[in-house]
């Protein structure tokens, strides 16, 4: 058992540059990343004795780096991985495996989109290749549309309340900087943009961006020796089902059960109640993916996410908080937004956020990966308990 607070991140940065950055690769975003966050936390490549990467051969990686670890975590579940691999790390740190650990993430996946034509649904072999490519399901937005088409139908959600999602996070997005999209917008704009895949339509999507990030995590104790002040991990979860397309599935496309473990999980663990958090990001792939966030986690009941959003208590000045970067539909987002998620946790958390919410002590962060395959659950704090 990890004790609440007993692990902490101590340094936390992205590639210098995102958006749009055609002269470095996906490898040249993860080692920017991985320096600057390294920076950050004050430490040398010699001082990491543990290393993740995805989607990267992990030895080639952590040789580029000049690292060589004694132990090494190469999880891949999509977009979340680099929060199932923080999960690891604090196992391993726990363990005595390892004392530092770096996560490291980058991906080109604005530049190299279009230079291939492969599509990927799995390893030979797998449901993916054998059953879904052939109808169409791992095409994002195909896929992704139809737990929303069931709820709009389910629980009579408009298409103009289900629009507020984008309106909401581009006005927290006009105040940062770093920020793709940053022009106000309106419900009007967001329906009359093309339509993709009934009922989402381009403005509900998520922006295809190149960017790299990083985390150094170690423990509480050791944090306490660095320049930055540290954000404590209070809880943690993650889930898996079998996606929207599996023949196993996603056993209640509209009460999805992974998404209830994981954040049950995180809340458990933290020892704290959904009244102590400040500050939310849940990974919006699409639009709609945050309303499932909000009633998965408990913050609402079934039915209300999507209401919630419409009446504003997501947006800036309501009463919780979520997506405050702007999010994959307005910040960034290169095709594995998991990383990205954190670091807007952390940095509300420490309090250097672009676009910082007053007194934010606890934010939650949640995330996908595959289509409704997994989801990851953190509670980061600037309080140890």
């Amino acid at each position: 058992m990890i004790e609440s607070g007993s692990i902490a991140i101590v340094g936390a940065a992205e590639s210098t540059d995102i958006g749009v950055v055609p002269n470095v690769s996906s490898t040249g975003l993860a080692i920017d990343a991985a320096a600057n966050a390294l920076a950050d936390a004050g430490l040398r490549a010699s001082d990491i004795d543990g290393f993740t990467c995805g989607y990267f051969p992990v030895a080639d990686m952590s040789s580029q780096l000049g690292i060589y670890p004694s132990w090494a975590d190469n999880t891949v579940v999509g977009g979340c991985s680099w929060m199932f691999q923080l999960r690891n790390a604090m196992a391993a740190i726990n363990a005595g495996f390892c004392t530092t650990v770096l996560i490291v993430y980058g991906e080109s996946g604005k530049s190299t989109r279009g230079l291939t034509n492969s599509y990927d649904g799995g390893r030979p072999g797998s449901i993916g290749n054998q059953f879904d490519a052939m109808y169409g399901g791992g095409q994002p937005a195909a896929t992704f549309t139809l737990p929303v088409l069931r709820y709009q139908q389910t629980y009579g959600l408009s298409d103009e309340d289900l629009a507020v999602g984008a309106v909401s996070q581009r006005a927290w997005a006009a105040d940062v900087p770093r920020a793709t999209l940053r022009e106000l917008t309106t419900v009007e704009e967001v329906l009359s943009s093309p339509m993709v895949a009934w009922p989402i339509r381009r403005a509900m999507c998520c922006l295809v961006s190149d960017a790299g990030g990083a985390l150094v995590v170690t423990s509480a104790d050791r944090a306490k020796d660095m320049p930055q002040n540290p954000v404590y991990i209070l809880g943690s979860g993650g889930a898996l089902e079998g996606g929207l397309m599996s023949p196993a599935g996603v056993r209640d496309p509209l009460k999805p059960e992974f998404i209830r473990t994981s954040g049950n999980a995180a809340f458990s663990s933290a020892g704290i109640t959904h009244a102590d958090v400040d500050h939310l990001m849940i990974y919006d792939a699409f639009i709609h993916t945050p309303i499932f966030g909000l009633e998965g986690l408990g913050f609402v009941d079934y039915g209300e996410g999507g209401a919630f959003i419409a009446d504003g208590h997501t947006a800036p000045g309501g009463s919780m908080p979520m997506n405050t970067s702007g999010g994959g539909m307005s910040y960034a987002h290169t095709g594995a937004y998991g990383m990205l998620c954190m670091l807007e946790s952390i940095r509300q958390v420490r309090g250097d956020a672009a676009n910082q919410v007053p007194d934010v002590t606890t934010s939650l962060c949640h995330g996908w990966g595959g289509f409704w395959s997994a989801c990851s659950t953190f509670v980061f704090s600037n309080e140890q308990p």
